[in-house]
């Protein structure tokens, strides 16, 4: 079987043992056979609704069955599957279906009312995974009744768009990343065999699926013959019941954010489990904390561990197996050299390869790149240039913005920002994103949004505002200001208030006396 789209993996898997368990969810489990049938008929009554290649479809799903077969039967139409925040606002919802017009959407009753107030019109085909939908309208009931005949050709190919990822925008929109099936397959097929994947893997599925870890979870597993097992969201956060559930759901492959390890070491009671299915521990998103690593280790022994790198522009790009045991002393971990097919390099201000120990940007060539950002044609050219060093090539290289050095084995070693983007949770945020926000409230003259360092979640936002005169402003008012308009991890969890912010010589908030004071308080 000719294999080139992401949906090829669960249809050559479904062929091979179409009874062989693929997925498990908090509201049931679904053999390859029975995935590969339900999207089928997912995919014949979204094209009988006139959907056609290319076109956005929004997923706005908790973590599912249902999830799992839209993302399959959008696939399976020649469409864009385009995963949104179930836990983001609906202004910001819709701020998304907007920007990438939205041709349909899958999602629930419930969240459809909640959204809607916030959309001019609603997309053309609405598609209910529950049985309450207005009358005539789709449900999953009209799914089940569809033909489940393989789909005709829809002309698709590696290059066209299989979703789109939208992350922290610094303008306070947020931006769309175009990956192609071409560039999600080459770095699943990197994946699969790197770690060996294999048919008796069970994957946790730990990252919200519009986050760009799941990429790894879903698509790899359908890759191995393996299970994805969808972690329960009431879990996820609770340390001690995490613990047990991947004990018990003898899940054999984790992947996740450092910090979601991290409270599994200090709170989840890991020595009161054997992990015995636990093979392999891969972690990405931010710095992993030295010491709660190692204590990570002792408590696992038998897993091996690797820090992955990569933004949601590149998929992975580099990889680090942890070595055991790790050398002393509390030194970062490196984030490695390129994956297979990849092609990584870092150049100073003058455009020149950097020399051992010196610092500069990463830049990042290979098919795993995106294709740009949805409807930013400029903001794409930024980031997406002519490769420095041979400038003749039409493949571009991607500047992650990211400053790395290297050390004399050839690891490189994450530095900083060279911009006001930050990790907290393993989620990538623009500060300019969240003070947008802030300027957004009448009552709001200045306000600064500081990353203040956190042990366990790498930082947290602390805001700083100015109110203008004869204005009153609060805490929990300005808390609820933003949650109508940003996601749970980008809302500041402090405010201060102030009558003016420090400057520097410039003219631009001084940053780091804010940074300073805040820490001094």
């Amino acid at each position: 079987m000719t294999q080139f789209l992401l949906q090829h993996y669960l249809e050559h898997s479904a062929a091979r043992t179409p009874d062989k368990l693929a997925l498990e969810a908090p509201n049931g489990s679904l053999s390859y056979g029975a995935l590969d049938e339900l999207s089928n008929r997912l995919a014949n009554l979204l094209l009988a609704q006139g959907i056609s290649k290319g076109d956005r479809i929004g997923i706005d799903l908790e973590k599912s069955v249902e999830a799992v077969v839209a993302i399959f039967g959008i696939l399976k139409a020649g469409a864009t599957y385009v995963p949104l925040d179930p836990k983001a606002p609906a202004r910001r919802k819709a701020m998304v279906v907007a920007d990438c017009g939205m041709r349909g959407l899958v999602t629930t009753r419930a969240k459809l009312q909640a959204l809607g107030p916030e959309l001019p019109g609603l997309p053309p085909t609405v598609v209910y995974a529950d049985q309450e939908a207005p009358e005539g309208a789709l449900c999953w009931g009209d799914v089940h009744a569809a033909s489940c005949t393989p789909c005709a050709d829809t002309g698709s190919i590696e290059i066209d768009l299989a979703y789109i990822l939208y992350t922290s925008g610094s303008t306070g929109m947020p931006k769309g990343v175009m990956i192609s099936h071409r560039a999600a397959r080459a770095f699943v097929d990197w994946g699969a065999a790197y770690f060996r994947l294999a048919a008796a893997d069970r994957f946790s599925n730990h990252a919200p699926l519009h986050f760009d870890l799941s990429i790894f979870d879903l698509f790899a597993a359908m890759a191995a013959g393996g299970t994805v097992v969808l972690l329960p969201p009431a879990i996820a956060v609770f340390p001690r019941s995490l613990a047990k559930w991947i004990d018990e759901a003898r899940i054999t492959v984790w992947y996740s954010v450092p910090s979601a390890l991290t409270q599994l070491v200090l709170h989840g009671g890991l020595e009161k489990f054997g992990f015995s299915s636990l093979r392999k521990i891969l972690f990405a998103g931010e710095i992993f904390p030295v010491a709660h690593l190692r204590s990570l280790m002792a408590l696992i022994p038998h897993a091996a561990c690797f820090n992955l790198y990569g933004p949601t522009e590149t998929n992975v790009c580099t990889v680090y197996a942890v070595p055991t045991p790790l050398p002393p002393g509390d030194a970062p971990l490196p984030i490695g050299r390129a994956c297979a097919n990849t092609e990584i390099f870092a150049l100073d201000q003058e455009n020149r390869p950097l020399a051992e120990g010196e610092t500069g940007e990463l830049l990042v060539r290979g098919p795993t790149l995106m294709q740009g950002y949805w409807g930013q044609p400029a903001k794409s050219m930024e980031v997406l240039v002519p490769h420095p060093r041979f400038p003749e090539r039409t493949e571009r290289a991607y500047r992650t913005g990211d400053l790395v050095s290297r050390d004399a084995s050839g690891n490189y070693l994450f530095i900083g920002r060279r911009d006001s983007q930050v990790k907290s949770r393993g989620y990538r945020i623009e500060l300019g994103d969240v003070e947008a926000v802030l300027y957004a409230h009448a009552a709001v003259a200045q306000a600064a949004v500081i990353p203040v360092p956190h042990p366990e979640f790498g930082c947290v936002l602390h805001g700083v505002v100015v109110v203008r005169p004869g204005e009153r402003l609060e805490r929990p008012e300005i808390s609820a200001f933003c949650a109508a308009s940003l996601p749970p991890y980008m809302i500041p969890a402090t405010f201060d208030f102030r009558s003016g912010l420090p400057m520097t010589a410039n003219g631009k908030v001084d940053r780091r006396t804010l940074l300073e004071d805040i820490a001094n308080a």
